[in-house]
């Protein structure tokens, strides 16, 4: 599964956007600094995520939308189409370029 993937994951379960949920995290004081376990608890405690899909969120709260581009343009299961993940919904998400 992608980074991205896990992020679509997270908005299909909570009903949120990972954007919105950046901005809750934020609001509570998580941000840049953090430890994941803080994190996980409030995702898990307010909206049901396991590890796994909160682990993706607690990236994007402490080190923002750039991953590494180790999977990018592969072909793996785990490929990523870019190295900044779209954190507005999925339905907003601009269709990759060719």
């Amino acid at each position: 599964m992608s980074f991205q993937a896990y992020l679509d994951a997270v908005e299909r379960k909570t009903g949120k956007t990972p954007r919105e949920l950046l901005d809750e995290a934020t609001g509570r004081g998580f941000g840049p600094g953090t430890k994941a376990a803080p994190i996980l608890e409030w995702l898990k405690a307010d909206y049901g995520l396991g590890r796994g899909h909160g682990m993706a969120m607690v990236h994007v709260v402490t080190k923002g939308p750039q991953i590494g581009d180790k999977h990018v343009g592969s072909s793996g299961s785990h490929r990523d189409a870019s190295d900044t993940l779209w954190l507005d919904g999925a339905a907003t998400r601009p269709a990759p370029a060719d």
